[in-house]
């Protein structure tokens, strides 16, 4: 992709090509006048001193339009420039109008040379081109008003010229792109235009009235230079807290998508009006040294800064913010930046926790008299702690998704990054390749932990993985994916190459380990699944190498999966009709498990779970009448079992009393039932239960890869029905994409909770999670809460409700309302002497 065209960009000696003619058209347009044989009085000579001073100390008003690199600039030296072509001669309205613009230049804006050239041609352009029109038309008395339309029009035109010679100069100098934005941004400038104009014509009918006017307009004058500044200040503090919110806004919005510098740069730039901003990250851990710059007229970022390096270490060193500048900064400083033709620079440190992680940075404060000041280091100040906020936060979530795509022990991916690349492998693969999954189970390592300990057993682990990793190919996945189980994923020839290659993985395994110097025999078991011979769905591949490994511990080889392995598909082949039947006949038993606030430990809901006790199988695992119900089309069936008994209850728990919440667990390819959420609602209206005591769970990671199921979730959110996100922190999502999904409430992942009393990188994954939910307006429930100790860490953190079997575990109706009985019965702050209660909730 070619480079954008840098904008044209040309010398100010070039501004001649426009100083000259406007000389010329002032001459032209000054010679009818010249010509003429009107005379004017010379006793006009005391209005112009006067004039004068009211023109130079008007001048210094102005309302600045920075556009680009150019600043349009509106006086209100209208206002007696009106009065001048009233009282005065074309030649002592010329004489004035040259001279105040003059002396503002030299004394006050310090100008010289090409500038200060054409502000005088410009100067001369204008006025010329008013005294033309009044000349023309001709003045009748100050109270006529034909007197004010002439001398609004004269006016008007002076300043119309005054505009197009600094157009002119811009397309001279930058080229004509910058000329529609140049225009659009004008047109604030010909309103100042016209309320100065009104006010030199109200001046005018004073003076005209009675010369003691005078009095009243230099009293009027100065309330209105106090009233202008005020305007001015509180316009620009508007325009910065404007600013400020959609900055703020865009962070929160792109806080983990990967596009924070992209915004943050562009806004932080445009915000203080400078030619560059940059954000400097150092390389820390995980995280590589990031440098980003934002410049003027460059659409994209940059991977480097205009200033030296000297200032962000002198930052990030001192954890001060660093100014430099023609006036501001050590001398060392400023040397640094003429070295760099920089003119001026600001660099306020990023802090984490109270550590210096960084820098963010402007430089080149656009205009050639305006420098960065206090008002400039205070904003950005102010937008560094956002970011720093925002990077931390960008960080940890990075951290939580690397955690829940890899295993803490060994650093390799997890069952969940396994599958995951497993499906990509199945959907890029070559067409002469197959996708093999080798699935290598450790043998005897439960005999190592019970004779060295589990410390040992650790060691083994990590060493096998460190050996599948150095033995793997070239592209291969290596995961471990459950306790002693490892996995390889990799693209290969055939079924036969990859069995060479588990036998070639297995061999390297045998070698002995030293562990606390004890030598250990380390062997695995291998099974082998083929996609696409042996499955089409990553989770089905995955499972039928576990099949094939089990078998390989019998026979001590590579094991290759075949149909004759698929021992428990068939069982749940035979299951699929066994379901059908206990749907019909009413088989399956609903569970009720409490959710309790965890600030006065009041109950406050319950969550519906499906129970299945098989007459020859026994106890089935949700899991797998679930994946039955799901490949045979009775997942509608389940479910409405489970929404239909959890509403009946929520019911009768009303009528009794008791304002519950009911939870039912959902597969997202409930979702895809266009019925599903009129099917709620019937359901609601039969029983008179209002939408919002029904919470539907959905697990993270089917809930951020289902995009056909956005509509159901609003249509139920229409509803009036709370939806909860299930076993949040596992996966890899991020409350950003939370934000996206009309979600109420988020459920942390046991795992989390349960090692949160032992594990501080848990407990500060627990934290996390409590504090962003609360920021995103979501409710927050804790599972798995087994200790006090747990509890106690939830309820300091604030967090909104817990469950677990601290409080119970999920019971058949009938003990379920025995339980709430004995909690509304007994009094939770006596108990006999010796006894230690659990924690109750208390309806």
């Amino acid at each position: 992709m070619p480079a954008p065209k840098a904008p044209v960009s040309r010398s100010e000696s070039h501004a001649w090509l426009i100083t000259g003619p406007l000389f010329l058209l002032g001459a032209l347009l000054s010679l009818p006048i010249l010509l003429s044989d009107r005379t004017y009085p010379v006793g006009h000579l005391g209005y112009a001193l006067a004039l004068l001073a009211l023109a130079t100390l008007a001048t210094p008003l102005e309302l600045r339009f920075d556009i680009r690199r150019q600043a349009l600039i509106t006086r209100m030296n209208d206002v007696p420039i009106v009065l001048a072509l009233f009282y005065l001669s074309p030649w002592l309205a010329i004489f004035v109008r040259v001279t105040a613009g003059l002396l503002w230049n030299i004394f006050g804006a310090r100008m010289s040379g090409p500038k200060l050239v054409f502000n005088v041609a410009s100067h001369f352009a204008s006025i010329a081109t008013a005294n033309l029109i009044v000349f023309e038309f001709g003045l009748h008395g100050g109270g006529s008003p034909l007197t004010w339309l002439v001398l609004a029009a004269a006016a008007l035109a002076g300043s119309v010229v005054t505009l197009a010679a600094i157009a002119g100069v811009m397309v001279l100098l930058q080229g004509v792109s910058q000329l529609p934005q140049f225009l659009k941004s004008s047109v604030p400038g010909f309103a100042v235009i016209g309320v100065n104009i009104v006010l030199g014509l109200v001046m005018l009918l004073t003076l005209v009235a009675s010369q003691w006017g005078a009095l009243l307009l230099v009293a009027l004058a100065i309330v209105l230079f106090v009233l202008y500044r005020s305007y001015t200040q509180f316009f620009r503090q508007h325009r910065n807290l404007t600013e400020m919110y959609a900055l703020t806004r865009d962070i929160a919005a792109t806080n983990h998508d990967g596009t924070l510098p992209d915004v943050l740069l562009g806004r932080v730039r445009a915000l203080l009006t400078a030619d560059s901003a940059t954000l400097w990250l150092p390389g820390y851990g995980r995280h590589h040294e990031v440098m980003l710059s934002s410049r003027f007229d460059y659409p994209g970022l940059l991977d480097s800064a205009t200033t030296p390096d000297l200032f962000r270490q002198l930052a990030m060193r001192t954890g001060q913010t660093v100014i430099a500048g023609p006036k501001a900064g050590a001398p060392e400083l400023q040397s640094a930046l003429q070295e760099a033709q920089v003119k001026d620079v600001v660099v306020v440190p990023l802090r984490s926790s109270g550590v210096a992680i960084g820098t963010l940075e402007v430089a080149g404060r656009l205009g050639d008299k305006v420098v960065f000041g206090k008002e400039d280091v205070q904003l950005l100040e102010t937008v560094s702690v956002q970011v720093g906020a925002a990077v931390e936060n960008s960080r940890l979530v990075d951290r939580l998704q690397f955690d829940a795509n890899h295993d803490a022990l060994t650093g390799l991916a997890n069952r969940r990054r396994m599958l995951t690349a497993l499906g990509e492998a199945m959907t890029g693969r070559g067409p002469r390749e197959v996708v093999a999954v080798l699935l290598f189970d450790v043998v005897a390592l439960q005999e190592v932990n019970e004779s060295l300990g589990h410390g040992a057993g650790d060691q083994v682990l990590i060493q096998v993985a460190k050996r599948l990793r150095g033995l793997a190919p070239q592209g291969a996945l290596v995961a471990r994916v459950g306790g002693d189980e490892f996995a390889v994923e990799l693209r290969t020839a055939s079924a036969e190459a990859a069995a060479a290659v588990a036998e070639t993985l297995r061999a390297g395994l045998r070698d002995r380990m030293v562990i606390d110097s004890l030598t250990v025999d380390v062997d695995t078991n291998v099974g082998v699944a083929i996609y696409p011979d042996h499955g089409t769905e990553p989770e089905a591949l995955l499972q039928r190498a576990v099949v094939a490994t089990s078998v390989a511990k019998s026979r001590g080889i590579v094991q290759m999966f075949n149909a004759g392995l698929q021992s428990r598909s068939v069982r749940r082949v035979g299951l699929a009709a066994d379901l059908e039947a206990a749907l019909n006949t009413g088989e399956l038993e609903v569970y009720f498990q409490p959710k309790v606030a965890l600030k006065d430990r009041r109950l406050v809901g319950v969550e519906c779970l499906a129970r299945w006790e098989h007459p020859v199988h026994g106890q089935v695992a949700p899991p797998d009448f679930v994946s039955v119900a799901e490949h045979t089309g009775q997942l509608s069936r389940l479910n409405g079992v489970v929404l239909r008994e959890g509403i009946r209850r929520a019911r009768e728990w009303a009528d009794a009393g008791r304002s519950l919440t009911v939870a039912v667990n959902l597969s997202v390819r409930t979702l895809n039932d266009a019925d599903f959420p009129l099917q709620v609602s019937e359901l609601l209206q039969e029983h008179g239960v209002p939408a919002d005591r029904i919470i539907l769970e959905l697990s993270e990671e089917e809930l951020l890869a289902s995009g056909r199921g956005i509509p159901a979730l609003k249509r139920l959110r229409d509803l009036g029905v709370r939806l909860s996100v299930d076993d949040f922190g596992a996966g890899r999502s991020s409350f950003a994409d939370l934000s996206r999904l009309p979600v109420q409430e988020v459920k942390i992942d046991r795992t989390f909770v349960q090692g949160m009393a032992t594990a501080p990188s848990d407990l500060a994954i627990v934290r996390t999670v409590v504090d962003m939910a609360r920021h995103f307006g979501l409710a927050v429930v804790a599972e798995g809460v087994e200790s006090e100790l747990t509890l106690g860490l939830l309820e300091d953190m604030h967090c909104d409700m817990g469950q677990g079997f601290l409080f119970s575990r999920a019971l058949p109706y009938e003990r379920f309302e025995s339980w709430l009985q004995i909690q509304a019965d007994a009094d939770p702050t006596v108990a006999p002497a010796g006894e230690v209660r659990w924690l109750r909730a208390v309806p």
